[in-house]
């Protein structure tokens, strides 16, 4: 498993935010509610009095207690990199049986990888695409995408999000979320598919986003909110709307943004029912697409029904009634791509400092990415030694390693990705108690010199008995977790199940039949697409992308 961690993630919103002063505002929220559609200005005054309330039962979501922690360390000591030790990363020929075995599984993984990533991209299907841009003349997420970003990569999160669940297949979770740039400035974009179910919320869907929404918060991230929904998917409300984590949540996390002055923008480019509609309202700025972008609480068919009045949707929510009369959006586009100019010209003129741009020298590792897909172990007892990992990741594979003659379990130490200074947290075998003190050591080096953590985390199974649920790699709350395709999570290894106790003798047949379902379950739960179905992570990435990965969110890490 590959796990990322920044040292910016030791701040934590605190628990006060859950204050009696919060309550108070139910009333406000009662009372405003039913007139939402007529003025944006409802939205503002209950969203602004959320804010004052946090502002003061919070300090600490002031501006000035977030300064520019991480400090750049390649103008003072670029010219002294390649003085680090160079890491041997040469495969011994007594393993070489194991590198063929791990290639051939990790070969497996990857064709499963690519087939599920090929189904991600047809969204809901062929005839959901074609009534998408044919009949509703809109543009493909990605397409949008394209326009509004700048001619880079970014990185996409959790696209395998929602595949294989209880309640059916929702590709991507019906929304792309990720991490790209725009005129310059990183942000977290949220981009509703409705190919997808029309673009409705489902559970997952909810989580998704509140996930997206969490990593601007950490990391101070413009917030860019692509809005094509038709609100939640009712026959599963009760599992996406009541409780804290549930779908309010988006809402009030657009608030606690605004409070920390973290920029939010819209745009409205479909249809927008229900919780649809608040998102772009709550927004900061919001641009709406004339004909296609619509915004209100229930569309023309629940009008009809409770009043009996005919009414389209341009009438009760389109463009040009928002813009011109309620109030409630900022700017009117004629077309999308008009839409995602307006968007850029919005972030010009959010008065962001971008530091300047400048070309890092830095070396490739001395050893092929490719051959990482030898390395990334079958099962842990075909794990080989962390450091032929890290000669494939880092640059030039040189690695100024801590404490490397104490607890040999756990390799720490600092490298370069890409020129940027980096600190290691590798496991290399059964986590002892040196291993322990010495990796809490290195942490607290890091934390102090403001370093972000990369840990590669690869922990050998305990058998029989399941380890404690702490020791799962989302509970300890990292800035970003990814997995490689051969990745397995599990309390117990499914390996280990026989060794468990039996009821009776008499009663084997019955005992082995059910030892065989358990394990079956196991091996099919502790996988990284089940995990990554279910967002326990942020993303598969193929072993050979894992230094671009890496790399990418140093970046951010030491721009934050």
């Amino acid at each position: 498993m590959w796990n990322n961690i920044t040292s910016c993630s030791l701040w934590r919103l605190s628990p006060s935010f859950m204050s009696s002063r919060i309550q108070t505002l139910t009333p406000l929220f009662i009372r405003h509610y039913k007139d939402f559609c007529k003025n944006r200005q409802t939205i503002w005054t209950l969203r602004n009095s959320l804010c004052q309330v946090l502002k003061k039962t919070v300090p600490t979501l002031t501006c000035n207690m977030f300064p520019h922690c991480f400090v750049s360390n390649k103008a003072r000591y670029g010219q002294y990199k390649k003085t680090f030790p160079v890491l041997d990363g040469s495969i011994p020929s007594v393993c070489e049986h194991v590198f063929e075995e791990n290639l051939r599984n990790s070969e497996a993984c990857i064709q499963r990888y690519s087939e599920l990533l090929c189904k991600v991209s047809k969204g809901g299907g062929e005839s959901a695409i074609l009534r998408h841009t044919q009949r509703n003349k809109k543009l493909l997420v990605r397409e949008r995408l394209r326009m509004l970003l700048d001619d880079e990569t970014f990185l996409e999160l959790s696209p395998f999000a929602g595949f294989d669940l209880p309640y059916g297949d929702v590709p991507a979770a019906g929304c792309l979320t990720g991490i790209g740039k725009i005129c310059g400035v990183w942000c977290v974009f949220m981009a509703n598919d409705a190919t997808v179910k029309g673009g409705t919320a489902y559970p997952i869907s909810v989580k998704k986003q509140l996930r997206a929404q969490q990593i601007a918060i950490q990391n101070r991230l413009l917030s860019i909110y692509l809005v094509d929904s038709g609100g939640a998917f009712l026959p599963l409300q009760a599992e996406l709307f009541p409780d804290q984590s549930h779908g309010g949540r988006v809402f009030y996390n657009e608030a606690i943004m605004s409070a920390m002055k973290i920029p939010q923008v819209a745009v409205v480019c479909g249809s927008c029912t229900a919780g649809g509609a608040y998102v772009p309202t709550v927004a900061e700025e919001t641009v709406i697409v004339d004909k296609i972008g619509s915004m209100f609480l229930a569309g023309p068919p629940l009008v009809k029904a409770a009043t009996g009045e005919d009414i389209s949707p341009e009438d009760l929510g389109g463009a040009s009634m928002h813009s011109k009369v309620s109030g409630c959006v900022d700017h009117f586009a004629s077309s999308e791509k008009e839409a995602y100019e307006c968007v850029r010209n919005i972030v010009l003129t959010l008065n962001y400092e971008l530091p300047p741009e400048e070309t890092l020298e830095y070396d490739d590792p001395l050893y092929s990415a490719e051959e990482l897909l030898g390395l990334a172990p079958r099962g842990y007892s075909y794990t080989l030694h962390i450091k032929l990992i890290l000669s494939r990741l880092i640059d030039g594979s040189r690695f100024q390693e801590f404490k490397a003659e104490y607890g040999t379990t756990l390799v720490t130490g600092f490298a370069h990705m890409e020129g940027h200074l980096v600190g290691i947290v590798a496991n290399n075998g059964q986590l002892t108690h040196d291993a322990s003190l010495k990796g809490s050591h290195f942490v607290q080096l890091c934390s102090q010199r403001s370093i972000p953590i990369l840990f590669l985390q690869n922990t050998a199974p305990h058998a029989p008995e399941p380890t404690s649920l702490s020791q799962c790699g989302r509970s300890f709350d990292p800035n970003f977790l990814f997995l490689w395709p051969n990745a397995r999570v599990a309390l117990v290894d499914s390996r280990h199940i026989s060794t468990f106790p039996q009821a009776r003798d008499d009663d084997c047949t019955g005992d082995d039949s059910e030892l065989k379902h358990l394990k079956e379950k196991l091996d099919e739960e502790s996988s990284a697409f089940h995990s990554s179905a279910r967002l326990w992570d942020d993303g598969i990435i193929l072993p050979q992308n894992s230094r671009k990965v890496g790399f990418f969110l140093t970046l951010n890490a030491h721009s934050t």
